[in-house]
């Protein structure tokens, strides 16, 4: 079934917010629930079973580790048994597929493959729910004795298919007692017509270019044609999940929540180490937390931290997905964060802040090539054709490609800045008055417009949502 989680804002999240706000303190955490399982059921009416059992799971280990609390070894079991019951069900339904066929192609075996659909967002709430577990038996957080509060925590609907990653100790104190006001509704709802346009407006146009170069084959491509298409998913991408990102910090305002940032422009940086402290920060928190750091991160000589830093990335890429293209494209951002570590910092830090920028945002690029192909060998004949392997430099679709959107990809590389957030801040403290009134109007009209795309629209995909 295809997830339509816009549908769901426009036609239910009205009526999910009025019994939210109606409701007394003691039953708000209650709605959370019921309207987070049924917004995934919405997509997945079977797979979501999983989530609950992913949920009880880690409730249940929460609260032995808590009663064994004077005994190391019990304590170590049941933080055990809920990380490798949540990772058994991630490597069931993601994984099983991607192995079996890799065992009967390399010992030509016929091993039955189920191809189990993949649940939607597995990869998010059960790291998300993992990281209850993991941070109550390192004594960070208290347990949860209640259950229906910790599972609107795991089903809270802003961020349960796409994230950002919401640890437990993020929202903690905020399940137990939380503020809301017009202040923070007012901040959540400019969050979320913000998300909103980045998505509708933004990822949805230059996506359907990318589709367009996509559905070409790759040796008729232009070297034109080729970058034209790159490029484009390389803004759809961006704007779409930060998009999501903003959409579900918003509501999570509107809620009372305070969920951590995602994106901040990681575009603009000037190495892969910064741009990926930029981009998808709360997955890399997660791995630095509970991958890097008790590997040893690097306090235990250099030899150590690179070998640590190729297993985050292996698994960054085995994250994302069940396939060899993903696994590459981890361990090449964990190949050039190795490098930058041992020499090309120093460089990067000398040179021109333009230099350093397009060296950042070109690598990046070609790892979008790994991203979004089906193969390697596909990834490797979309890189030809960015050279000139199977054309000219420019052709007829170039041409037309390039002339029907120069100005969509301005609008991308200007929005990709901070260039508008500085305008706006410039505006509210030289101009307040005029900021105070023009901002929701601006939020009104932006949300009239992308009202009246989404009627007319019929490309409307969410990417991270496969993830």
């Amino acid at each position: 079934m295809v997830f339509s989680s816009l549908t769901f804002i426009f036609l239910y999240l009205p009526i999910v917010l009025l019994l939210y706000y109606i409701a007394p303190w003691k039953a708000k955490n209650l709605i959370l629930l019921i309207t987070g399982l049924i917004f995934y059921a919405w997509g997945e009416p079977y797979y979501v079973i999983i989530m609950i059992i992913s949920t009880l799971i880690d409730f249940t280990a929460g609260l032995l580790i808590n009663k064994f609390d004077d005994n190391p070894k019990m304590r170590r079991v049941f933080l055990i048994v809920s990380v490798v019951m949540n990772l058994s069900l991630l490597f069931t339904f993601k994984y099983s597929s991607f192995i079996v066929t890799n065992i009967n192609s390399a010992f030509g075996l016929k091993i039955f493959d189920p191809k189990l659909p993949l649940p939607i967002g597995i990869s998010f709430y059960t790291f998300q729910s993992m990281s209850y577990t993991i941070d109550l038996y390192l004594g960070n957080i208290k347990v949860q004795r209640n259950f229906t509060k910790f599972a609107a925590y795991v089903t809270m609907f802003p961020q349960i298919v796409a994230g950002p990653i919401v640890r437990y100790e993020d929202v903690e104190r905020e399940l137990e007692d939380r503020q809301i006001n017009l202040t923070l509704i007012g901040e959540g709802v400019g969050h979320f017509v913000k998300g909103l346009a980045k998505k509708v407006l933004i990822a949805n146009n230059i996506g359907m270019l990318w589709q367009a170069v996509k559905a070409m084959e790759i040796t008729s491509l232009s070297i034109l044609t080729a970058w034209i298409g790159i490029l484009a998913f390389t803004f759809q991408i961006y704007f779409d999940f930060s998009g999501y990102s903003d959409m579900a910090i918003g509501l999570g305002k509107m809620l009372g929540f305070h969920f951590p940032k995602n994106f901040d422009h990681p575009y603009t940086s000037r190495s892969i180490s910064e741009f990926w402290r930029r981009w998808h920060i709360t997955l890399g928190s997660w791995f630095r937390s509970y991958v890097y750091i008790p590997l040893g991160g690097n306090r235990e000589g250099t030899g150590k931290t690179i070998r640590n830093l190729l297993i985050v990335w292996m698994l960054t890429g085995i994250w994302h997905g069940a396939s060899w293209n993903f696994i590459i494209w981890g361990l090449y951002f964990g190949i050039i964060i190795i490098l930058e570590r041992l020499f090309l910092r120093n460089i990067l830090e000398k040179i021109p802040a333009a230099i350093s920028t397009a060296y950042s945002f070109l690598l990046v690029i070609f790892g979008w090539v790994l991203f979004e192909t089906n193969t390697l060998a596909d990834a490797g004949r979309y890189i030809k054709a960015m050279f000139g392997a199977y054309g000219g430099f420019i052709d007829t679709n170039a041409r037309y490609l390039l002339s029907t959107n120069i100005v969509l990809f301005a609008i991308c590389i200007i929005l990709s800045t901070r260039a508008i957030e500085q305008v706006g801040e410039y505006i509210a403290t030289r101009l307040p008055a005029l900021y105070q009134y023009s901002a929701p109007i601006l939020e009104v009209i932006l949300m009239i417009i992308c009202t009246a795309y989404l009627v007319d629209s019929t490309y409307n995909p969410f990417l991270y949502f496969r993830f």
